[in-house]
């Protein structure tokens, strides 16, 4: 998802902000965006999240009430902002010099900068508890042998399919190659059928296939190597692109993609939730945003792995994705980490059973009914290499550039070469 969140320089800045905040362990926060003692004495914590859709939409609010019903002394404040909004927002509290008690994070080069900049709080000594949590869930928030958030969902972004208007088109399995999506993609047309819904307008969807292409050519090795050397002209990154411009050149996408919002009316959810497309890349959220956007495909939704590409170094099993998770400000209240460890650990089998979430707890994979979410959960447990989204795991403006300029290729304006260009200048640059 795209990064909007201040340069590394800016938060470096406002370190010193931070210089007097009182440990976790301390009985009460001071400073930040909340955490102080309310009028009625009771401790408010401010707590920012991304649920504007079901079904966290609805849960989230549940778990706030039953935590502070347990805790008579908590008050919540809740803002629950759509991702964009809420990291414009973050961008302009963390550039005031303040950040709210327990925020939404995706972990990686964003959050990596505010922990530079001592505006988030370490939870390594305090988190006794993280051995309960799988360790592919905390690896998006782990610096230096040092946890920094707490996990509540992990997932992976794959092909979301309709079952139904795969047999029209004839196509009687997945595609396992890039080869074979590709055929599969004229195939659909031929049928009358818009082959992939698409959010252009919101630029993040995009970079999933680039991203995606990225590791299937040139492999996870190489986009590990590139954050390091601030280099991404190598011909695997380039062919990446080349290989994108061939699905474009295609035109698989819905009319007025270009335009189209991820989980707005007429967007790239509702398009394929209500079976005007056969395929979207989406993440382990697709299903719920489907439903609640436009409507549910039930057993006509299938799933299938971003397929290999023929003389790539990258493995279907190497799979790119995230999750969510929440960290603190610096110096807040103990009791935010206690809310935390409710809603994580108690509350587990109620995120599971809303089937918006993929576990984050050890064992509780048993308790997925759904056969999509299985499969997801199940290509997690066999993967042998893991990508964090390419805007999450690099530096912002790095990650910011990513999307850009592959919006750029699928819209024509860009040639793959340029898009490698671009992202290395941001690179170097960051």
């Amino acid at each position: 998802m795209a990064s909007t969140l201040p340069s590394r320089r800016s938060f470096l800045a406002l370190s010193g902000l931070t210089a007097l905040s009182v440990s976790l362990t301390a009985a009460c926060g001071s400073g930040g965006s909340g955490g102080g003692p309310a009028a009625d004495g009771k401790v408010a914590l401010e707590w920012w999240n991304i649920a504007t859709t079901e079904p966290g939409k609805s849960l989230f609010p549940q778990i706030s009430l039953a935590f502070t019903t347990a805790h008579p002394n908590i008050a919540i404040n809740t803002t629950s902002l759509e991702n964009e909004a809420f990291k414009s927002k973050l961008t302009a509290t963390t550039s005031s010099g303040e950040l709210p008690d327990v925020f939404q994070t995706w972990g990686g080069g964003v959050l990596q900068q505010q922990v530079d900049a001592g505006l988030v709080e370490d939870l390594t000594d305090a988190l006794d508890w993280s051995s309960d949590l799988t360790p592919v869930s905390l690896q998006a928030y782990r610096f230096g042998g040092r946890t920094y958030a707490v996990p509540y969902d992990i997932g992976m972004v794959g092909f979301w399919y309709n079952k139904k208007l795969f047999a029209k088109a004839g196509i009687t399995a997945p595609p396992a190659t890039w080869a074979e999506l590709l055929e599969d993609v004229g195939k659909l047309k031929a049928a009358g059928v818009t082959p992939i819904a698409l959010a252009g307008k919101e630029k993040w969807p995009g970079h999933y296939y680039w991203a995606y292409l990225a590791m299937r050519v040139a492999g996870l090795p190489a986009l590990q190597k590139a954050a390091t050397t601030k280099d991404f002209t190598g011909a695997g990154f380039v062919r990446a692109g080349t290989h994108l411009k061939e699905l474009v050149d295609l035109q698989p996408f819905q009319t007025g993609f270009l335009g189209a919002g991820y989980a707005t009316p007429g967007g790239q959810a509702a398009t394929m939730g209500n079976g005007k497309a056969a395929m979207e890349l989406m993440g382990q959220w697709a299903p719920s945003v489907q439903k609640d956007a436009g409507a549910d495909l039930g057993a006509d939704l299938g799933f299938f792995p971003f397929p290999t590409v023929d003389g790539g170094a990258g493995r279907i099993t190497e799979v790119f994705g995230g999750g969510g998770g929440f960290a603190l400000r610096k110096g807040a209240p103990k009791e935010a980490l206690d809310f935390l460890r409710f809603f994580v650990l108690e509350n587990e089998s109620k995120l599971l059973a809303s089937n918006g979430y993929l576990p984050v707890v050890k064992g509780a994979e048993r308790q997925l009914t759904d056969a999509n979410k299985k499969v997801v959960a199940d290509s997690l447990a066999k993967a042998t290499g893991f990508q964090l989204f390419l805007d999450q795991a690099y530096p912002p403006a790095v990650g910011q550039e990513v999307n850009d300029s592959v919006a750029d290729l699928i819209a024509g304006k860009k040639t793959p070469e340029q898009v490698t260009t671009s992202i290395t200048e941001a690179a170097k640059s960051a």
